[in-house]
């Protein structure tokens, strides 16, 4: 949130100055006429996250500690008790989890494909290549090499070691979570393989396992057909099996975007949820993507990609991929006088005061600014809940 106020200085005036004829000399031989003070007008600009507060100008002068009632342009608002945040509301969109291709290593032709939106678990099937199948494992590492007997250590195998005893394909035989590919691994592996149908080698070649970082896959979009080769495209694109909300918000808007801040995300078919910022990306899609790199208005620049999770999945798996706003909350004042800022009068001196109509006549009360938002202002002063204060109409 950013504040902009433009006040005159001290002895400023309020519009244009015309000279004034000269003062008559009284029987003392003195002048008359000498000035009064001023209110000076404020202009009063509250930028929030691209949303500016209304501005206004304050034409009358102080006459002094009282004051006619309001002229005819201008009329009264209540002083409000309660609260005030400063929040902003960013379009985004909802979506499956962390988007990946899959990139299937070694030769062969595709024999089986999935079908779009299934989903698949760790151990089961992702495709097959010349009637063998290729199994979805969990890890961040890709297979690059035979993984059997004598193999050097590695996290790789770690991570092979790590599926097998998850799979269930340990038991009995004291596996450890390590680099070291022991014959206990290896008899893990055969097991593995019978329940697969194939051949019982006790080693894990490249291209019979997928390493991805999920424990479950939903399949996006299919790259290759049935009965191509295998080559450096993409087989598929899978994604979590989880929605999550994207958001890309102007750059005076990221202070509002705290990691593991909360937020509420607003469903396009009605109805929200609450979240909370995972990850801030700059330059991507927030789902794992490329993002292109230039963002809506960003003339080529690269913008900020911010992705929220949710607390919850049931409402946003009826609503699916969708349209969405999401409400991030900044600073809030809490049982506080509210008035608009059009309210607000820039003082002479420095300060701000507001008017307030007591009877047939107003006074002028010097007043203390905290919260601004939304074309509204936080006061404490000589002013309460219910007080009537002057704004232009």
């Amino acid at each position: 949130m950013t504040e902009t106020v433009d006040s005159a200085g001290p002895g400023a005036s309020a519009g244009p100055v015309t000279p004034d004829a000269p003062d008559a000399p009284d029987a003392r031989g003195s002048r008359r006429g000498r000035r009064r003070g001023t209110v000076v007008p404020l202009v009063l600009i509250v930028a929030l996250a691209g949303t500016a507060a209304w501005g206004a100008t304050r034409p009358w002068e102080d006459k002094g500690a009282v004051a006619e009632q309001p002229s005819a342009d201008h009329g009264t608002v209540v002083v409000e008790k309660g609260s005030l945040s400063s929040s902003i509301q960013v379009a985004g969109a909802l979506g499956y989890d962390a988007p990946t291709p899959v990139v299937a290593s070694g030769q062969g032709t595709l024999t089986a494909l999935p079908a779009v939106g299934s989903v698949v678990k760790a151990g089961g099937k992702l495709y097959e290549v010349d009637g063998r199948p290729v199994v979805l494992m969990t890890g961040e590492r890709p297979m690059w090499r035979d993984l059997g007997p004598g193999v050097a250590d590695g996290p790789d195998v770690k991570q092979l070691k790590s599926n097998l005893i998850k799979l269930g394909h340990a038991g009995g035989l004291g596996l450890a979570v390590d680099e070291k590919f022991t014959e206990g691994t290896a008899t893990a592996v055969k097991r593995w393989q019978k329940t697969l149908g194939v051949k019982e080698t006790g080693t894990v070649a490249p291209g019979t396992v997928v390493m991805l970082p999920l424990a479950a896959v939903q399949v996006q979009k299919l790259g290759a057909q049935l009965g191509s080769a295998l080559g450096a495209g993409s087989v598929m694109t899978v994604s979590g099996t989880g929605l999550v909300a994207v958001v890309q918000p102007a750059e005076n808007q990221l202070s509002q975007f705290k990691p593991d801040g909360r937020v509420v995300v607003n469903l396009a078919g009605g109805g929200s949820v609450e979240g909370r910022i995972r990850s801030l990306i700059r330059g991507g899609d927030g789902n794992g993507g490329d993002g292109g790199g230039s963002g809506a208005g960003g003339g080529g620049q690269q913008r900020t990609s911010v992705t929220i999770v949710l607390d919850s999945q049931d409402k946003a798996q009826s609503a699916g991929p969708s349209s969405v706003t999401v409400n991030v909350v900044g600073q809030t004042a809490s049982d506080a006088l509210i008035v608009p800022v059009t309210a607000l009068l820039a003082l002479d001196g420095g300060g701000y005061g507001v008017k307030v109509v007591d009877g047939a006549t107003s006074r002028l009360v010097k007043v203390q600014l905290g919260l601004v938002a939304d074309a509204k202002a936080q006061i404490t002063g000589d002013v309460k809940s219910g007080d009537q204060v002057v704004i232009p109409k």
